[in-house]
């Protein structure tokens, strides 16, 4: 896995693109999305490259736990702990950059 030269997110955890953090620890990183759908909108990646959602649980489930952990931490933070999570998977889904992120939308009552 490690570092993909050419993927977006790597460049922005490895500091070589700027982001605005919100969070960081040795296997994860969260930064505020330049296009935001919620009045807080996060995005929370693993430093360790993986494709997709799917490939990270087989990889490494206690990351995955560890970035809902994250994310229920930005919730609290932000918006007394409620707040939407979504992983796109795949480019039919809406998935643009191929590591793996999950979407934390908080900060506002959300529409269902």
């Amino acid at each position: 896995m490690g570092e993909h030269k050419d993927c977006l997110f790597c460049s922005i955890i490895a500091g070589d693109i700027p982001s605005e953090k919100v969070y960081e620890d040795d296997t994860t990183y969260a930064f505020k999305d330049i296009n935001p759908q919620a009045a807080v909108h996060v995005l929370v990646v693993p430093r360790e490259h993986h494709a997709n959602v799917a490939e990270l649980a087989a990889a490494d489930p206690a990351q995955l736990a560890h970035i809902v952990e994250v994310a229920q931490s930005i919730a609290n933070d932000a918006f007394h702990g409620d707040y939407r999570l979504i992983f796109n998977t795949g480019a039919d889904a809406g998935q643009t950059v191929f590591h793996v992120h999950a979407h934390v939308l908080t900060g506002q009552t959300l529409d269902e």
